[in-house]
């Protein structure tokens, strides 16, 4: 059974940091790209970063360019998104997400999903 478990997520000031972490089960690990979305109540899931099976190549996309950054511990089995400098706009329902192959910001492309993290940034 494929399991990926978000964690780290809560009620923190405007200027804050938080790091997320995604704990993945039942897949090898290496073999898939992971990404991070966000969802805010009433819009549209968004992707925010994007890692290689390696680790070695990432993307950002939007809000998550220049403050946020992705990194992954295949020995742990194990997704990072460092959150810097949080806005209250950031508040949302955080995703981690896996798929074969590469990364893509087209959230359908991806098989595997979390139940998400709440952060909620206050200002």
């Amino acid at each position: 059974q494929v399991q990926l478990v978000e964690s780290g997520g809560g009620l923190v000031q405007a200027g804050d940091s938080l790091r997320l972490s995604c704990v993945e089960s039942g897949l090898p690990f290496s073999s898939y790209a992971m990404a991070w979305f966000r969802q805010a109540p009433g819009k549209d899931r968004e992707f925010l970063a994007g890692i290689s099976l390696k680790g070695d190549s990432t993307y950002y996309k939007g809000s998550a360019k220049g403050r946020f950054t992705i990194s992954r511990d295949n020995a742990k089995n194990t997704l990072y998104l460092q959150m810097n400098s949080l806005k209250p706009e950031d508040t949302a329902v955080y995703y981690c997400a896996a798929r074969t192959f590469d990364y893509t910001d087209h959230a359908p492309s991806y098989e595997f999903w979390g139940q998400g993290t709440q952060v909620t940034v206050s200002s």
